[in-house]
């Protein structure tokens, strides 16, 4: 899976969170909410061994992702971006009041679905592609995450390699059954196209037959 850990918070309180993998990625994203400068709206990517943590700030609530660095930018903050919208329509107002967790149960299970979504469908790219909506991505930083926390404070990311051959397993099965229901179609419609030529034929040779005409004085 591509992105393997998100969460929705208020400044440092964590309203809703979800982990694809066994990881402490959980840990390191609240430092990184505690130590994030500014109070303003903003886009930022930290880096951690071959993992980024994308942040987006907007209207005091943040949205962050862990993702794998292969999967660029443009995923991870069009996830983000979903994700920030579904959960102020659905909760409007609530968010600025909401305790910690208060909606964790409810949310945990849209952020685990998108995350599958934008992890391993290919429509979530070409849409977004299509929309042109994540051009201020390509002016994002990709900073060290040394850079925000201090050395005494950094942990060691931890994540399960087992997940990404989980994902890249989940990838090529569905590239299988796709390759599978193409090959099924093939065969459907060639199926089809020889009973309709069949069809044809008996219809020729009963034609000629009411008439008592045969094939071979037909072509004499």
């Amino acid at each position: 899976m591509t992105i393997l850990y998100a969460l929705v918070a208020r400044g440092s309180v964590v309203l809703a969170e979800f982990t694809a993998a066994p990881t402490n990625a959980s840990n390191i994203a609240r430092q990184i909410l505690e130590k994030i400068p500014g109070n303003n709206d903003s886009h930022i990517s930290y880096s951690q061994d071959r993992y980024i943590f994308h942040v987006k700030r907007t209207d005091g609530l943040t949205v962050l992702c862990m993702a794998d660095d292969s999967a660029g930018r443009r995923i991870p903050f069009a996830f983000l971006e979903d994700i920030h919208g579904r959960f102020v329509k659905t909760y409007g107002r609530a968010v600025h009041t909401a305790l910690a967790y208060a909606m964790n149960d409810e949310f945990s299970r849209v952020l685990s679905q998108q995350m599958q979504y934008y992890s391993n469908d290919p429509n979530a790219d070409r849409i977004n592609r299509m929309k042109g909506e994540m051009n201020q991505v390509r002016s994002v930083m990709i900073e060290n995450i040394d850079k925000v926390l201090e050395r005494g404070d950094r942990l060691e990311l931890l994540v399960d390699k087992t997940t990404n051959m989980q994902g890249n397993t989940f990838r090529f099965r569905k590239q299988a059954r796709r390759f599978k229901n193409a090959a099924w179609w093939r065969n459907v419609k060639l199926m089809v196209a020889l009973i309709v030529l069949l069809l044809i034929v008996i219809y020729v040779v009963v034609a000629f037959a009411c008439h008592g005409i045969t094939l071979p004085s037909c072509i004499r």
